[in-house]
């Protein structure tokens, strides 16, 4: 038995050195190769809601997730905010995100990255289709931004966390959508970057029970970063 797995343990290693070249991080030279422009910037965008806009984050502009994910990542990095306050995933909710002005702004970004974090407003009553409509209208966000001819790579998030229902959102909804996530992501191969278990176990951070305030953005752009970084 000794002798067999000796025999086999040169492909393990080398299996695990191949697994180890690639990491779900950002691919600077992939990036740069696929590109072929010479511009030295890579573009992030920042997909969400009001959560990624900074709704209720003290002095926004600077302390949104977004923006302190682009201090993180360094001058090498352009990182915008696309996020829009009370937009849905689905595209028959109050507020699709697809027929939004940002939705719009980030398709001609021509993004490199692309980080989406959706699903908080989908939980409202008036929103929530069930799951079979949600996984496919995140499948479509998902193909609609990896079919763009900057060929960015897409994660997504899991929405953070709900301390309390206000304005119809809810936790046990926000479970289901995460559960959908999941799936979809699975699915299509579609690394996934875990806010909602990072920020769990920190209602401080929540004022209003939905919105992070500035900690709880930073600690968003940690997590992003920790999971993107080059």
């Amino acid at each position: 038995m000794k002798l067999r797995f000796l025999a086999w343990l040169p492909l393990l290693v080398l299996f695990v050195g191949c697994s180890a070249k690639k990491p779900p991080y950002i691919d600077m030279a992939e990036i740069q190769n696929r590109r072929k422009t010479g511009d030295p910037i890579i573009r992030v965008a920042c997909i969400g809601d009001s959560i990624t806009f900074g709704a209720g984050v003290e002095n926004r502009d600077t302390n949104n997730y977004p923006a302190k994910l682009n201090a993180m990542l360094g001058p090498r990095f352009l990182v915008q905010n696309f996020g829009r306050s009370g937009a849905t995933l689905s595209k028959v909710g109050d507020l699709p995100y697809w027929t939004t002005d940002e939705y719009r702004a980030a398709t001609d970004f021509d993004p490199d990255v692309v980080i989406i974090q959706l699903g908080t407003n989908d939980t409202k009553p008036q929103n929530w289709r069930g799951k079979e409509p949600f996984k496919q209208d995140y499948k479509a966000l998902c193909e609609h931004f990896r079919g763009l001819k900057s060929h960015p790579k897409v994660w997504a998030c899991l929405p953070v966390p709900v301390y309390g229902e206000q304005w119809g959102i809810n936790a046990p909804k926000l479970d289901e959508a995460i559960e959908c996530i999941q799936e979809v992501t699975d699915r299509e191969k579609i690394p996934v970057i875990d806010l909602n278990d990072a920020l769990t176990g920190h209602p401080e951070f929540f004022p209003d029970k939905i919105h992070p305030n500035a900690k709880g953005a930073e600690l968003m752009a940690k997590t992003v970063y920790q999971a993107i970084r080059p």
